[in-house]
């Protein structure tokens, strides 16, 4: 492993980043390691912040990804609390003036939550631990709850408040919630999931100013208040301390196939900021899925100590809405077309146990499910290797 670096830094320690850090241990790197977080706390996994943490069903230390022990263990100086707001010739430099001089440099600083023109402070958003803690105590004593945007975590706060008892209200610009994600057809079973869990979803609701506290008029002159208002629009990656650098960062941090990022030398990017050249559709392709991140760290380390990368695993996405696990295998954005396997959640039944099929052509390109979990781990390995439509035809019909 002849022409190993000597000290990698790894900018970002949420999931991305800490599972870099671990793999590089993994892979035989013996050198020093450098982890910087913007946040005070520990390594955690966001997932939770809009499920379980924010039900109070956990407690915060249990979504901690690597304790200080393990930090320890692993030899990895962290340095949380300091975030990068520079780099320099491959020293990236914190907010405290402090330049760490890295022979390798991992971006995986994530994202932070996008935010509308003039929103006041007194709308939440949900990204960070704090976030989820402040909005839990708000949730506490709130009667009603206002989400602008309708995205999975939209959803998934619409359902934590619901079974608090507190009305909630939930606006989306498009026609039908998650058409981005999932496509029209499934869109409008989260959509039913949203208004059969009691939820006042307002859909083609476009907002048009914020008019103090937790209120808005739309475009149309509408006026809604809540006690509590949160905006759920996406993310926007955390790029600021690349500005000097000549790396276009229009759209995340451009890389080969490798995480290599384009034109500048012993520098990688993983995670929700990291814009991989796709060998499936070709360009680049950003994604902010949690197994894309722990996938993009594997690759990378082992890239870093030199040796050849593991196979990336077929794409999956969670969440959990009103009781429902949805569970996605694959790249819907591929499809042209969706059948329905199981179920009767495309044609208004029962939205449990609903799975449907999104083909390009007649190749298998993704299944999406509805609390059908045993029926998801079937399709798997079809949509892994892209079967044919006949054959998943004939599987859905083997029952």
């Amino acid at each position: 492993m002849t022409g190993q670096p000597q000290h990698v830094v790894v900018v970002g320690a949420g999931l991305g980043g800490i599972r870099t850090a671990e793999q590089l241990r993994t892979a035989g790197f013996r050198g020093k390691i450098s982890l910087v977080g913007a946040e005070q706390h520990l390594p955690y996994d966001r997932p939770p912040l809009s499920k379980q943490v924010l039900t109070g069903e956990w407690d915060p230390e249990r979504i901690v990804l690597c304790d200080k022990a393990r930090l320890d263990e692993l030899g990895i100086s962290a340095r949380f609390g300091e975030p990068a707001v520079a780099l320099h010739d491959g020293a990236v430099e914190l907010a405290d003036g402090t330049r760490l001089q890295g022979d390798a440099i991992v971006a995986a600083t994530g994202v932070a939550a996008r935010r509308l023109p003039d929103q006041p402070d007194t709308a939440r958003t949900l990204r960070t631990l704090d976030d989820t803690l402040a909005l839990q105590n708000a949730l506490a004593t709130a009667r009603s709850l206002l989400i602008v945007g309708a995205g999975f975590v939209g959803a998934e706060v619409a359902g934590a408040a619901r079974a608090r008892g507190v009305d909630v209200t939930v606006l989306e610009a498009m026609p039908v919630p998650f058409t981005r994600a999932l496509g029209p057809e499934i869109g409008a079973v989260c959509a039913r999931l949203l208004t059969e869990g009691g939820v006042d979803l307002r859909t083609g609701a476009l907002l048009e100013r914020f008019t103090g506290g937790s209120a808005v008029e739309l475009a149309d002159g509408t006026r809604l208040d809540a006690d509590v208002m949160l905006v759920g629009i996406g993310g926007v990656p955390e790029l600021g301390w690349l500005a000097s650098t000549g790396i276009d960062t229009s759209d995340g941090v451009p890389c080969d196939a490798r995480g290599r990022v384009e034109g500048v030398a012993g520098m990688w990017a993983v995670g929700d900021i990291a814009a991989w050249t796709d060998p499936v559709r070709g360009g680049r392709h950003r994604s902010e899925h949690w197994t894309n991140a722990t996938d993009q760290a594997a690759a990378v380390a082992r890239d870093i100590v030199g040796a050849d990368a593991p196979p990336l695993s077929t794409p999956y996405f969670w969440s959990d809405q009103f009781g429902l696990k949805i569970q996605l295998v694959g790249r819907p954005d591929l499809a042209d077309t969706v059948l329905p396997l199981h179920g009767a959640g495309l044609d208004s039944g029962p939205v449990k146990g609903t799975v449907a099929a999104y083909f390009a052509g007649a190749c298998l390109v993704g299944v999406v499910g509805f609390g059908a979990a045993r029926l998801i781990a079937r399709y798997r390995g079809l949509v892994g290797r892209e079967a044919d439509r006949a054959e998943v035809l004939a599987l859905a019909t083997s029952e």
